[in-house]
Parts: structure tokens; sequence; C-alpha cells
């Protein structure tokens, strides 16, 4: 089953008519996108939108084989015209199935907003499955087991990915690919990065794929540290990175503060944005969660192994906090004699829990040593060991990212 993205962009493309931002003034050439409209097999089209006929001109297509035109979300402005021998465009009920004369199937599919996804299957049993933008499926899976292809709103909608692996509609061998792009996704190389991070990747406007043929889906790393000063925004950028997985567990190693209100205005701020369903642990004890276990609810102490669900822990520098409070790292002397050896002895531990875990892991960590030399022997304590634990983390992940000013730059992978 072959498909050609006639345009890969937002209901109203990108740029944006009139629009001065960043992303708009750099979408050109390849970086340019019609609004989202799919051909399959030159038979089948999904959206009709304005120009579809010149696209698919310019992407070596005709639209004279065109048998059913399937609308998936209400078009707003004025209605688009319907170039001469195309059908009349239309829509199918959600649950309901539409063989075409050709071999295709297509099934609708229920959505969380006004509009209808569609599932397509080839004459060779290929599944692709086409969200509309903004959308997430509105109901469980059929249990049909993965697709090969599926198209939908990433960056917009990265809990629709995270529904979609967590029915196992979408799973490692999936290609995934985004539309629906507007002005409000990043820029040039940026976009590509933050897709890799999901699984996901983007082609420009015109590019034809084969449903079921093999795609080197981007490799996701199993272990990832991202570094950053106050407010640079290094959490929202952890936080984005699991964004499309499900089952998170967020690990919050700052506790709460009895009477401290900023503080946990700050704790608010961040579990409201948070998606709904991850879970939250506030502990600084990481090593058994690295290596699997977590308190299943069923009784005092019972564990439960889940290898597979995702860890984000924000932040390591709270956990460095916590350790030295507990081996009294703070005073010269429990330092000097013994403190040092045991604040070591956990650093030697939580990093060898690190290399061992099969979890998929994002931490957040400060980085402190770029700013003034600390006024106290303890100040500079806690800014030496924040560096050399940052360092042997980042020894042990696959991705290491530096968050500067909201942007992140990669430093390895």
């Amino acid at each position: 089953m072959e498909l050609t993205l006639l345009g890969t962009g937002a209901p109203d493309g990108l740029p944006r008519p009139g629009c001065p931002c960043a992303s708009c003034a750099g979408a050109t050439g390849d970086a340019a996108r019609a609004a989202t409209a799919l051909l399959l097999d030159g038979a089948l089209l999904l959206d009709l939108t304005p120009g579809a006929a010149f696209a698919a001109a310019r992407a070596g297509q005709s639209l004279t084989g065109v048998r059913q035109v399937l609308l998936t979300h209400p078009h707003e402005g004025p209605a688009v015209e319907v170039p001469t021998g195309l059908p009349q465009p239309g829509r199918v009920a959600d649950g309901r199935e539409l063989a075409l004369l050709d071999g295709h199937r297509v099934r609708a599919v229920a959505v969380d907003v006004p509009g209808t996804g569609y599932e397509i299957g080839g004459p060779y049993g290929e599944r692709l499955l086409y969200l509309p933008p903004g959308a997430a499926p509105a109901g469980a899976s059929e249990g049909k087991g993965p697709y090969e292809m599926v198209v939908l709103d990433v960056l917009g909608r990265p809990d629709a990915l995270a529904r979609l692996r967590a029915n196992g509609a979408v799973d490692a061998a999936t290609d995934v690919i985004a539309v629906h792009i507007g002005h409000d996704t990043p820029p040039g190389e940026e976009l590509h990065r933050r897709l890799a991070a999901v699984g996901a990747r983007a082609v420009p406007d015109g590019t034809s794929l084969l449903v079921g043929e093999y795609h080197a889906v981007p490799d996701l790393p199993r272990r990832t540290l991202v570094l950053g000063g106050a407010r640079s925004g290094k959490s929202v950028e952890a936080e984005r990175r699991l964004a499309a997985f499900p089952d998170v567990l967020y690990v919050a190693t700052g506790g709460l503060r009895d009477g401290d209100t900023e503080w946990a205005a700050r704790v608010t701020a961040h579990r409201e944005r948070r998606p709904a369903s991850w879970r939250t642990a506030e502990t600084c004890d990481l090593v058994p969660l690295l290596a699997g276990e977590e308190e299943d609810g069923d009784g005092p102490g019972e564990t439960e192994k889940t290898a597979a669900s995702p860890l984000l822990i924000d932040c390591l520098s709270l956990w460095l906090t916590h350790a030295m409070d507990e081996v009294g790292a703070w005073d010269d002397e429990t330092w000097a004699n013994g403190g040092e050896r045991a604040l070591h002895a956990r650093v030697d531990e939580l990093v060898a829990a690190v290399r061992a875990t099969r979890r998929p892991l994002v931490a957040v960590s400060n980085e402190v040593g770029s700013g003034v030399v600390p006024a106290t022997p303890a100040g500079r304590r806690f800014r030496d060991e924040l560096g050399r634990l940052n360092a042997r983390f980042a020894a042990e992940c696959e991705h290491v990212l530096l968050v500067v000013a909201g942007q992140a730059l990669a430093l390895r992978g």
C-alpha cells in the first residue's frame, strides 16, 4: 500500500498566512507544509484540501484514479472546491466499515474531538491508522495488534501516541509519521529532534511511503540525563520526552515541606502540567525503582516488577541534598570522619543501578558549576559533589542534554 502525503501541515498550513513568528519565518523549501491530505494507492484520498490536484502533480501523482474521498474533520472557512472528476467527499460513521473495489477496507475510528479517524487495511493485510488534527482515539483498540504505520498529530497530542502504545496498537516497529504540523511547532532541526525522542518522524510534503516496508524507526534511548540551570526549562524538556509513552512513574525527590507555600506552589505547577495518566512517587529511594520494583498497593512492603514502565526522576540535586543530610555531610568533622565515604558509597550504588536498569529513564539535574563560587565550605562541597554525580550519571546514559533558555543542546546522542 503506497501512501503519498500531499500535505503534512496544520489545517491553515505552514507558514500561516501573514504570521511573523519564528516557525513561520523559517518555513521555506521542504519546511513549508500544506494542510494534511493523504493519497493511498492513487485510489483513496483522505481530506480534500485546497490545491490537492497541484500537490498531487508536484508529487508525481494523479487524482484521476481516486474512487473515494473521505473527510476526517470539520473544515472551517469557505467550502473547498471539488476538482473535476473527483467523487463528492463523504464521511464514514464511527465503527462502520467501507470496502472499496480496489481491495482497501476502511473502518471509521471514533476520536475525542470533532471528526473521525480512519483505519485503512491494504490488499495484503497491512494496516494504517490516520487521525485528524488534535485527535486521540476515543475508545480501546480492538486487539488486532500493532499497525504498520500511524499518521497523527504527534506534537499536538503526544498522549494519543501514549494511548496507542498502551493498548498495543503501536510497538517498536510501527512507523509513526507526524502530520498537522503548524506554527506552534519548533522550527528547523528542533522539530526532528523532538519527534525522534518519542519514536516518530516528519517527512516533506509530496513524500511517498510504502506501508509495511521496513524503515529504521528512531532509536529510543533507554537512559537520558537532562541538565540545566534554574528555570532553564529542563523539567519541561524531560517531561516532553516521555509525554508519548504510557504508564510513566514521576519520581519527585523533593517531597513536601511543611509551611513552605512557595515550594507547594512549585509542586502543584509540576503536577498540573503532567499527563493525568502518570503516577507519582515522592521518594529518594531510587535504587529499587531503577531495578523495576514498585509498591503494588496490596499490602505494606509488597512490591512488583515493572521493568517496562518509564521513570522520570526530578531531580538528582534534591536526591543529593537528601543523601548529604543523611550522612551528615554538612558538618566538616563528620565529613572527614566517614561522611565522605558514606556519600560516595551511595552514589556508587545509584550509578550501578542506572547502569543495570532495564526501565526507560529520564533524569533531571541542575548544572551548578558555571555560577558564583559558594561562600561556605558546605556550599562548595555540595557544588563539587553534584558536579561529580552529574558526570558519573551522564556516563551511563545514551542521551545527555543541556537546556539553556528553553533550548535543548545535545551533548550526547
